[in-house]
C-alpha cells in the first residue's frame, strides 16, 4: 500500500470515529440534575461560588440515583459566577443569580478549559490558546475553536443550584 492511500484509510477511519456518539452521551446531564464538584460530594449551591472567581470544575448528579453522570469527559461542566449586569440578555437569561454552567471540553479539539483569565473575564483554553466569553455565551473571541462553548440553563431550589436542561449542543470538537 502506498503512502497516500494509508493516509487516506487513516483519516477516513477518523472521521468515521469522530461519526460515532461519544461513550456514555445516553447519561448526559439533564434537567433537574444537581450539580456537585465531585461524585459523592454535597450539591453546589449558589451561595458557594464568588462573584469573578475561577471556574469551578462539576458534574451533573441525578437527584433520583444521588449518581454522577460520568459517562463521557464531555459531561464536565464549568461554573462560573458573574454579575448579572454585565452579561448579554440571552446569557442572564440562563443563569441563575449570575451563576453560568458551561461544557468544561473546547470545541476546537476537546482539550479541557480551565484557565480564567479574570482582568478580561475570559475562559481560555491552554492546548490551542482559545478565548470564551462566558458573559456572552462563551462567544470564542480569539483562537481556532470553531463555535462557543454550548451550555446549561440553571434554577435554583431553595439555594441549591439545578440544571434547567441539557446542553445546548453537544460538547467538545
Amino acid at each position: 500500500m502506498d503512502r497516500r492511500s494509508s493516509r487516506r484509510r487513516l483519516l477516513a477511519g477518523a472521521a468515521a470515529w469522530w461519526a460515532v456518539p461519544a461513550a456514555g452521551d445516553d447519561d448526559a446531564p439533564r434537567a433537574g440534575d444537581r450539580l456537585a464538584a465531585e461524585p459523592g460530594t454535597p450539591t453546589l449551591r449558589s451561595d458557594m461560588l464568588a462573584t469573578g472567581a475561577a471556574p469551578r470544575l462539576v458534574w451533573a448528579v441525578d437527584p433520583a440515583t444521588g449518581r454522577a453522570r460520568q459517562g463521557s469527559p464531555r459531561h464536565r461542566i464549568l461554573l462560573i459566577r458573574l454579575d448579572p449586569a454585565a452579561m448579554d440578555a440571552a446569557t442572564r437569561a440562563r443563569s441563575a443569580d449570575g451563576v453560568l454552567a458551561y461544557s468544561a471540553v473546547c470545541t476546537h479539539g476537546d482539550c479541557a478549559v480551565r484557565d480564567w483569565r479574570p482582568r478580561q473575564q475570559l475562559l481560555h483554553c491552554p492546548c490551542h490558546f482559545s478565548h470564551f466569553d462566558p458573559l456572552r455565551g462563551a462567544a470564542v473571541v480569539s483562537g481556532p475553536a470553531p463555535r462557543p462553548l454550548p451550555h446549561l440553563g440553571l434554577r435554583e431550589e431553595d439555594g441549591v443550584l439545578v440544571l434547567a436542561g441539557g446542553f445546548s449542543e453537544r460538547p467538545g470538537a
